[in-house]
């Protein structure tokens, strides 16, 4: 129950759910609906919004029962894209203060989309967050498409990141993932349709979030999660359901440093004869000598090169 804030209190809280202009804020027991001064709207004009799920905050109490947010503590992450529509070269910050970022895709109803697995370990791992991927409903996949699976699974695991196949209806693997998020601060990040919401629900029943199916016209998942939220799991620790994406735009980062978030890449890159090699059209380049001695896969370079043409354009054309 709501328990109203003294007028002359400050207290800090973290932000569990945002809902465009008002956020909730945990402050111990209590859940405070708040807003943002408006000053510091200003103060983050490059922000499409100054405050994120995850953030530790201090409010102010209002005589409604509601607070005012005044301070923002310093994040020691954040995960962020490129900002879509009007406000593009706005930065969108999609969740602060984390322990780890599992990336899902569903193995079929919606397809694989291994371009946009690259982008997001791409931004998790320039902001050095932590990141693994679950391939979810492998119980819809046919005997070739399981093959896929496992051979994505392989080179990612290859690279060094964790991969879990997941089934909800099977319940595949439900107690891995349980284990992997108890006592931290997760993160559930993909596409609509893939089954975040029904992981959460399954790892820990008594969150019971909505859930809906894929459209069976477009085979795209409907966005039933409107909003992030941040849940308390019964065994410790939180995970954040997040709205679906559909691209993933990257911000902040120069062509010539694209390929030091690539694992498979950066192992060769001393080998280059320039400092600022982009590994395309250079000679004289580790990179793709070690491409063409197949030490780097065709998928993962191609993946490479799609990534580093839309920064040279600017992200006009953000990938998928």
């Amino acid at each position: 129950m709501l328990q109203p804030l003294h007028l002359d209190a400050m207290p800090t809280g973290t932000i569990i759910r945002s809902t465009g202009s008002w956020v909730d804020v945990l402050v111990d027991s209590s859940v405070i609906p708040s807003r943002i001064r408006g000053r510091m709207r200003l103060m983050h004009g490059d922000e499409t919004q100054p405050v994120a799920v995850g953030d530790h905050v201090s409010i102010q109490a209002q005589e409604d029962g509601t607070g005012l947010i005044t301070e923002i503590d310093e994040r020691h992450n954040c995960l962020y894209r490129r900002a879509a529509g009007r406000k593009v070269g706005k930065r969108q910050i999609l969740i602060a203060n984390v322990d780890y970022i599992w990336i899902v895709q569903a193995a079929e109803q919606p397809p694989l989309n291994p371009g946009l697995i690259d982008r997001l370990l791409v931004a998790c791992e320039a902001q050095d967050i932590p990141v693994g991927l679950i391939i979810n409903k492998i119980d819809l996949a046919s005997s070739q498409l399981l093959s896929t699976v496992k051979e994505l699974r392989k080179r990612y695991m290859q690279l060094g990141y964790q991969a879990i196949i997941t089934s909800v209806k099977k319940r595949k693997k439900l107690n891995l993932l349980r284990s992997q998020v108890s006592g931290k601060i997760s993160v559930l990040l993909g596409p609509s349709g893939v089954g975040k919401s029904s992981l959460l629900n399954s790892i820990d029943p008594g969150i019971n979030v909505p859930v809906d199916s894929v459209s069976q016209k477009t085979n795209k998942g409907r966005h039933t999660t409107a909003h992030t939220a941040l849940y308390p799991l019964s065994g410790g620790g939180s995970v954040a359901d997040t709205p679906g994406i559909r691209e993933f735009g990257l911000l902040d980062i120069e062509p010539w440093e694209l390929a030091h978030y690539f694992p498979d890449l950066r192992p060769h890159l001393d080998k280059c004869h320039y400092s600022a090699c982009t590994h395309d059209h250079e000679p004289n380049c580790g990179v793709k000598d070690a491409h063409g001695r197949q030490k780097i896969s065709d998928a993962r370079y191609d993946s490479y090169l799609n990534i580093l043409h839309s920064l040279h354009l600017g992200e006009a054309d953000i990938g998928r």
